[in-house]
């Protein structure tokens, strides 16, 4: 029991990084609405608004695990901490868009550090019948800190128009979406002195010759009798690699890398190419275009972080006693049918533009300007887009479009909520956590960190083309036409999971490598 203590302990401290790259990415799901017209920003400038962290974060994914194997996991966690302190500050209180950029840009570096780290370092220390549920602990806080941004920034907007007196003191009306983005300096400081309670990896000190320090922590994760076992099976497997003359990269690339890698490549695209960061990021946008309101916007995005909570904490439960690939396999298939009912429901709605409509928050201009197309329906977004850029100049068009399509859109709302919701509730109980439990294990020891690095910066560079290009997506191919073609992706996943992915459950890290053939 004690053993076990001490590893979640452990793991849970650590996983905070996740709790922080969630909030971190997914704030900005309610601030896009306030900083689209404050900065006057085109749709591929709020796309970058999004994407610009995981700009950053791509290439401190690159560059985390080797600077890991130089400094320590611990160090580099501690330096991310600060990274997200420093971002949260300078964005929220950013005079101009480029200013937000940069500070988001910083933010990023912690995410890609912490993203590809945290994981590394709860391998490293857990026990393999753990390990699964250990590393999952990372998702699981990614997952409650996204619930967390989407939690705030609803309270932010409630309190917001209040009118309390405290709420105007603070700013809190006129600059919501400042302190959606400034609230994230709590729990920055929290990580970072929660890290001076972690002790160092045990096989990075290894890696290092520090074999008493390491013996003792790893009595502490795994029992006398297993630590003696593993610090043999670790010493070995290092001694091994030792000797082999490599060039890093090189090594990365060799026969014996190639399924390993083509798995861990296939997977980091998959896990972003079916548009979790679409809806992450933009599920207020994307509720607004199923003809809701603000306030209701934002509260259903409270649900899709509850929905990916829930559906995080079954994987947990269930990685270690299921198996990896039968979670991965069964998730993707609901994310193929979740994403082609979004496309189905989209496909069915219809635009109308009522007289009651012309009376949202639109100028006497605006409202004059729409007059031919009252009355008039449409069958789709496109459209009825096409149809306003016709009448109304072409610096205000997007702006009034988005001011009336929660007003103006005919749908079924229940079925584009249930889609939204499924698709979230696949993702987060299969490729979400499963993706990193495979990182974590696919990969030998001696180029481990490289190797999670590499797959981690082509997932992050994935990741940001899919946010950048969503709103585009949105305005020229519509709404129908994005889902589907996510769920185009997802299918032509399954079927390369079904082939190629192996099961890796209940395996020592050094087992996996003959395995695999991976050890040489």
């Amino acid at each position: 029991m004690g053993n076990r203590f001490f590893v979640v302990q452990v793991a849970l401290i650590v996983a905070l990084g996740g709790f922080l790259m969630g909030f971190d990415a997914s704030v900005i799901s309610g601030v896009n609405e306030f900083i689209e017209p404050e900065f006057q920003l085109t749709k591929l400038e709020l796309g970058w608004a999004v994407a610009s962290l995981t700009l950053t974060s791509t290439l401190a994914m690159m560059l985390a695990g080797p600077i890991s194997d130089r400094i320590g996991r611990k160090t580099i966690l501690s330096v991310a901490a600060v990274l997200y302190a420093i971002s949260a500050i300078a964005s929220a209180l950013a005079p101009t868009f480029t200013f937000l950029l940069i500070a988001r840009m910083i933010g990023g570096l912690g995410v890609g550090t912490s993203l590809i780290i945290a994981p590394m370092y709860i391998a490293e220390i857990s026990p393999p019948k753990m390990r699964g549920q250990m590393v999952s602990f990372n998702q699981l806080n990614i997952v409650i800190g996204i619930s967390a941004a989407f939690f705030t920034n609803y309270l932010i907007l409630k309190w917001g128009k209040s009118g309390l007196d405290w709420v105007a003191a603070l700013g809190m009306d006129q600059y919501q979406w400042r302190w959606m983005l400034g609230v994230e300096t709590l729990p920055a400081v929290l990580y970072f002195f929660g890290l001076l309670f972690v002790p160092r990896s045990p096989r990075w000190l290894i890696m290092k010759g520090r074999y008493d320090a390491a013996l003792a922590i790893m009595k502490r994760a795994n029992g006398p009798r297993l630590a003696e076992e593993e610090m043999a099976r670790i010493q070995s497997a290092i001694h091994k690699d030792e000797t082999k003359a490599r060039t890093p990269i090189g090594e990365l690339f060799r026969p014996a890398m190639r399924l390993v890698l083509l798995i861990g490549l296939v997977v980091a695209v998959l896990q972003q190419i079916t548009g979790i960061n679409s809806v992450f990021f933009y599920a207020p946008m994307i509720f607004k275009q199923a003809g809701l309101g603000q306030d209701a916007a934002f509260t259903q995005a409270i649900w899709v972080g509850m929905i990916n909570l829930v559906f995080t904490l079954l994987a947990i439960a269930f990685i270690d006693r299921l198996g990896r690939k039968p979670i991965l396999s069964f998730g993707v298939a609901g994310i193929a049918v979740f994403m082609g009912l979004l496309a189905y429901g989209f496909s069915g709605a219809t635009y109308s533009i009522t007289e009651e409509a012309l009376k949202a928050e639109l100028s006497p201009e605006v409202r004059q300007q729409l007059q031919p197309l009252l009355g008039q329906t449409y069958d789709s977004d496109l459209a009825l887009r096409a149809a306003i850029q016709e009448v109304v100049r072409e610096e205000k068009a997007e702006e009034v479009t988005g001011a009336l399509l929660p007003l103006v859109t005919h749908l079924n709302a229940t079925l584009i909520l249930v889609g939204i919701l499924g698709f979230v509730a696949c993702f987060a109980i299969s490729v979400g956590p499963v993706m990193w439990v495979l990182f974590s294990e696919l990969f030998p020891n001696h180029i481990r960190g490289l190797a999670i690095s590499f797959v981690g910066l082509v997932n992050s560079a994935v990741s940001f083309l899919v946010q950048l290009v969503f709103p585009w997506e949105l305005s020229n191919l519509g709404s129908s036409m994005t889902f589907l073609l996510y769920g185009l992706f997802a299918v032509a996943g399954l079927v390369f999971i079904l082939w190629k992915v192996p099961e890796t459950k209940g395996k020592s890290l050094e087992e996996l490598e003959v395995m695999l053939g991976t050890s040489q």
